[in-house]
């Protein structure tokens, strides 16, 4: 499947039940995943901008250590 099929169907996820769309792209037992389920229970509205924000926003691959740590030679 190709990156931008797969970027609408999380969003069009998102859109229908937030946590499903967020669990679709960074796995299910995660932070993002447990945030936007609370946010949903809180709200349906805050829960789909959330979603939205970590889906189409925030980069799962994105390595912030990678160039912090340096390996011996």
């Amino acid at each position: 499947m190709s990156p931008r099929c797969a970027l609408l169907l999380e969003i069009l996820f998102a859109l229908l039940f937030p946590p499903l769309g967020v669990c679709l792209r960074y796995g299910c037992c995660t932070c993002e995943v447990l945030i936007c389920l609370l946010l949903t229970l809180l709200g349906f509205l805050p829960g789909i901008i959330y979603a939205l924000y970590v889906i189409v926003l925030l980069n799962p691959d994105r390595d912030d250590y990678g160039d912090r740590y340096y390996t011996l030679a």
